[in-house]
């Protein structure tokens, strides 16, 4: 399949680790199962009419269908690439359909996209299976004029794709052009463009396009992780070392990772490799206080435990009782005794707790999210500028009471999974001119430090604040800065 400069790509997996995968074999008298096709349709139309999650959607969907582990994988690409292409999808489209977009029906619509998502971006797909099984869905929500349409612009696009690349793509502005070849909104390109110049800002977006790769965190208190490689290739599972997250692992062909023995005997957590950076940045050592003020569902509660050889005392907080669960459950799995999961509002923690009684608080806050698009594409389409200007209204609230909890000569880590430097730096230079008796600590693990100064990710005026950028380890977008309350 030609369009390899289009950002093709093969699919190759479940983007929500196969979790929602049903391989039961469906019973003589129920009717024929949803094509990937079909379903990836009836999300997309979903989401475009009430904006509901597609992730959400997706998983119900997928529960509810009979679809083989490959079908699943299909299904779920064709709905998040689909999402996160929609704009490039739709400045192509437009050539071919005489009537403009506007004008058609949303399944219609949503209908030409995943379509034109196949015969541009998947090169495993053959373009006749693509086309055809479209016109059959068209024909049987429609009439013989809208198949026809539909036939007519796929047939058009399969006839020209090998000028419908990215790199064609250009018009008289910058912003413009990055916008379209990656499908983002021009008023996000441009904050980019901005903070990082026109060359990052272009290789976030591209970046932020790609399919994210599998990773675990090896729980280190059940065994290490050469290990875990070695039991991992036993049971026909490839897995390297991460060259980011000491604990880490990026897994090769797992399939539904949640759904083994070795996830429910607590060997290890399903966790983006950036993620897993902001745990090793606090250190904690054995028998200290640590506080995680934002924690579901977990992960990096469960992790500090784990660095902690399970010593001590890890308080893991969150606003909602639901969700106080989920980190009870992980930290159940992983045979961690030391957690204690806690509700309650992060802004009143200081009630809770006496000032200084904490040797290390993580505050990993609320944030526009912008850094795991390509887990949620979605995201690009639903935040704006107002969202941005609130929610740093919330953090710089949230650093300001849980502050007052550490310990002098205790440490404050601040992170976000997002690129945004208003909501990063900023907001952590505010926090140090409010609040003197703080200051960045660039003492970060040794063996942290030397994965990133491998990767060229930091050099010697480190501070001890990083941006990790989602093309510099193809993981999450993450801002973590260390700080250190003056003795």
């Amino acid at each position: 399949m030609s369009g390899g400069n289009n950002g093709t790509r093969r699919y190759s997996g479940n983007r929500n680790g196969g979790k929602s995968q049903n391989q039961s074999q469906p019973a003589v008298n129920q009717k024929k199962p949803m094509s990937p096709r079909e379903l990836a349709l009836n999300i997309l139309v979903k989401v475009a009419q009430t904006g509901a999650y597609s992730n959400i959607q997706l998983n119900r969907a997928l529960q509810d269908s009979n679809l083989s582990r490959a079908d699943a994988a299909l299904a779920t690409e064709l709905v998040y690439g689909t999402i996160g292409r929609q704009l490039t999808l739709d400045h192509w489209l437009s050539k071919f359909v005489a009537k403009g977009l506007g004008k058609l029906d949303t399944w219609v619509h949503q209908l030409l996209r995943v379509s034109a998502y196949q015969l541009l971006f998947l090169d495993r797909i053959p373009a006749h299976a693509a086309v055809n099984e479209a016109v059959l869905i068209a024909k049987r929500r429609g009439h013989t004029g809208i198949s026809g349409m539909v036939n007519g612009v796929l047939r058009s696009i399969d006839r020209n794709r090998s000028e419908l690349v990215i790199a064609e793509i250009q018009t008289n502005d910058p912003i413009s052009t990055i916008a379209l070849r990656h499908s983002y909104p021009e008023w996000l390109v441009k904050r980019w463009v901005d903070g990082y110049g026109l060359e990052v800002a272009e290789a976030i977006c591209a970046s932020g396009n790609e399919q994210p790769h599998a990773s675990i965190r090896v729980n280190t208190l059940m065994g290490g992780v050469d290990e875990l490689i070695a039991e991992l290739k036993e049971s026909g599972i490839e897995a390297e070392k991460s060259a980011l997250a000491p604990a880490g692992l990026i897994v090769h062909g797992g399939g539904n990772l949640a759904d083994t023995d070795g996830f429910r005997l607590g060997r290890w957590s399903l966790q983006d490799e950036s993620s897993m950076l902001v745990a090793e940045v606090v250190s904690p050592e054995a028998g200290m206080k640590v506080l995680d003020c934002c924690a579901a569902p977990g992960g990096k509660s469960s992790h500090l435990a784990e660095l902690m050889g399970g010593k001590g005392k890890v308080w893991a907080n969150d606003l909602h009782a639901h969700k106080r669960e989920l980190i009870v459950t992980q930290t159940e799995r992983l045979k961690l005794r030391n957690v204690e999961a806690i509700v309650g509002d992060a802004t009143t923690l200081k009630d809770r707790f006496a000032p200084g009684s904490m040797d290390a608080v993580l505050l990993d806050a609320p944030c526009s999210g912008f850094g795991v698009i390509r887990r949620k594409p979605e995201i690009k389409w639903t935040k704006t500028k107002g969202d941005i200007t609130e929610i740093t209204g919330l953090q710089q609230c949230l650093l300001n009471d849980v502050s007052g909890l550490v310990r002098p000569g205790g440490t404050l880590v601040y992170s976000t999974c997002t690129m945004e430097k208003e909501e990063n730096e900023e907001q952590v230079a505010k926090f140090l001119l409010q609040h003197p008796e703080f200051e960045l600590d660039a003492n970060w693990p040794e063996e942290v430090m030397n994965k990133l100064r491998q990767a060229g990710v930091i050099g010697p005026e480190f501070d001890g604040q990083l941006q990790l950028l989602p093309q510099h380890f193809g993981s999450d977008g993450f801002y973590i800065a260390r700080m250190t309350r003056r003795p």
